[in-house]
């Protein structure tokens, strides 16, 4: 494998599936088989989950609700998505181990850095939850915080499509796919494949960012195993 270490990035709403709301749970055992065997080969693996298949912060706070009100909510949100990550790994006898920003310990352990590095060392698969523990912090900024962190080798962003285009392609037909591309480029266009304080906080720490389709079955595996798929951030 190319990366020892990798952090997955993954959305509330890819969670969701066709259905647009809660886990579908095709989705998670098919996501799962691709980690655990990832896991099981030597690859220590951290993931991020968001909350957009049960609640958005930002989305919420548009509707008229107190805006750190509706963060707090989606950081509980996806506490339940990491659960349920947790669950259809250890199904298929992957140790994991949630660590929330917000203290649950009722149903997963506190967000300790060291901590968090020796269950990676361990051979366990970490799911970091509740955000950054603040409000107006999205789960792309936590996903970054974390790699940096934990000292990560890239960061694995997966997607409903194949990489970033310079246009959208379910709109446009002649979008065309960047392979490779700049932080400065990916702020400059305002391409929203993450907000700008995570790809910000990736370029001064020069933490490379995959995007790729995690839809396509053993694209998790491709992308760490060092093939081209989907589009490279970074420095130049």
């Amino acid at each position: 494998m190319k990366f020892k270490r990798i952090l997955l990035k993954l959305s509330g709403e890819a969670l969701a599936g066709d259905k647009g709301y809660g886990v579908d749970v095709k989705i998670l055992d098919t996501l799962s088989e691709e980690i655990s065997e990832l896991s099981q080969s030597g690859v220590e693996v951290a993931i991020v989950v968001g909350a957009g298949n049960i609640h958005r912060g930002v989305a919420g706070a548009t509707e008229g609700m107190d805006r750190a009100t509706s963060d707090y909510m989606g950081m509980v949100a996806t506490v339940l998505n990491a659960l349920a990550i947790q669950d259809a790994l250890e199904r298929r006898n992957t140790f994991t181990r949630v660590l929330s920003a917000i203290d649950m310990q009722e149903v997963a352990e506190p967000y300790i850095r060291r901590r968090a590095v020796r269950h990676l060392e361990k051979g366990r698969v970490v799911i970091f939850a509740a955000g950054t523990g603040n409000p107006y912090f999205t789960t792309d900024t936590t996903a970054a915080l974390r790699a940096n962190e934990i000292h990560a080798d890239v960061i694995l962003k997966a997607t409903k499509v194949d990489g970033i285009y310079d246009k959208d392609p379910v709109e446009y037909k002649d979008a065309i796919k960047y392979d490779q591309i700049e932080y400065l480029e990916v702020i400059k266009q305002g391409i929203k494949v993450m907000d700008s304080t995570a790809v910000t906080l990736c370029m001064d720490n020069k933490m490379d960012i995959i995007v790729f389709n995690m839809f396509e079955k053993g694209n998790i595996k491709r992308v760490v195993s060092g093939e081209k798929i989907g589009t490279l951030v970074t420095l130049k």
